[in-house]
Parts: C-alpha cells; structure tokens; sequence
C-alpha cells in the first residue's frame, strides 16, 4: 500500500468503498459526492466492459453461452448471476473477464483528476477478494448487522432467501472486512446516523491531505 503522505503530493490520495453486498455503499458514494467529493462506481465500469457490441460481452457469451441474453441481445444479470453463484468455478472465470478491465477504468479515472483534488472515493465491491486494497491509501467498509443485509438483498434484487444467502456467501464474510478497513461506516442506523459518520470520516481523511 502506498503511503498517503507520499500520495497527497501532487495527486489525490486513492480512498476505497467497499463492503457486503447491500451494506449501503451506494448511499454512503452519494453522501461523499454531496460533500465535494470525486467518486467512481465499478459497477458502472463493469457494465460499460459488457455493454452491447463490446468484446467484453463477446468474450462472456463465448464463456456461459447464449443463455446469457436477453431478447435484445443485452446482457442479462439475473440469468448469468444464477450460474455464477452456485458455481465458484464460473464465477472465477467471470471476473477474470471483467475484473482486469473495471480495474483499468478505475485507474484511469483517478489519473484524469485533479492534481490538487485532496482525495477520491471508488466504490469497489470486490476490493479484497480481489486483492485490490493493495492499490489504495485508505479503505472505508460499509456494514450492517446480517440480518438486515438479507432483507436488503431479498428486497432490493427480488431473491428468495437461498438466493440471496448464496450472493451473501460468495463475498468475503463482513466481519473480516470490518477488521482489515481503515474507517467503518455502519448503515443499520438511521439516514441521519450514517450521514454523521460520513462526515467524520471525511474529516479524518481530508486531515491526512
């Protein structure tokens, strides 16, 4: 990991979001960008990498096969999600499809701000199981207490409970991103509770720069 102090001269330092799925990265990104912040979403990425007439999605359909689309041609998430989860095996295969490419589109992205940006935040799911906290001068993890984050996910992606214990247990447990983050967030309190702790960990980071 590269020392913040040698990152602050003359670029931002690097800061990751990162989390279990449905942890509250999403408003936790938007809460940074309403104080200022630069931010960048990988999911937005990695559906750029497979949108319509890319190689990404040439290169995905060659791997799981036309099951993978919808009638217009388009990638269609529920249905490559039902193969990558209950398979580790694919789910390997998948993101080194994407991965490499949502990993140069965030370095891009850093390398096109402002020098004199004091810090940017890039929303990265799967920054430790990919090993990509290596890349970055802070971490910050979103986290919620198990129970909530089930009933996230079965609402917000329409899942029965299998289903979404399975998209669960295929990241990293949260526990252990909690210990190796370098600020948490906790988003099972109300909006106003999550809002206070955004900016404090905004204060602290700004501190470093």
């Amino acid at each position: 990991m590269r020392s913040p102090l040698d990152s602050a001269r003359g670029r931002p330092l690097r800061v990751a979001l990162t989390g279990g799925i449905a942890t509250g990265k999403s408003y936790v990104r938007a809460r940074f960008e309403q104080l200022g912040v630069p931010t960048s979403d990988a999911d937005v990425f990695a559906r750029a990498v497979v949108a319509p007439g890319t190689d990404g999605l040439a290169d995905v359909v060659r791997a799981f096969g036309e099951q993978v689309l919808d009638a217009r041609g388009e990638l269609d998430r529920r249905k490559l999600g039902a193969l990558v989860f209950t398979d580790a095996d694919r789910r390997k295969v998948l993101e080194g499809l994407i991965h490499p490419a949502v990993r140069r589109a965030t370095d891009g992205w850093y390398e096109h701000l402002e020098p004199s940006t004091p810090f940017a935040v890039a929303d990265i799911p799967l920054l430790y199981e990919t090993g990509r906290d290596r890349d970055f001068d802070k971490v910050i993890v979103t986290a919620c207490d198990p129970a909530t984050q089930l009933r996230r996910v079965i609402e917000r992606d329409q899942l029965a409970e299998a289903d979404a214990r399975l998209r669960i247990a295929a990241q990293l447990p949260i526990e252990e991103k909690i210990r190796r983050a370098d600020y948490v967030i906790r988003t099972d309190g109300t909006f106003e509770d999550t809002d206070r702790q955004v900016k404090s960990v905004y204060d602290a980071i700004l501190a470093l720069t």
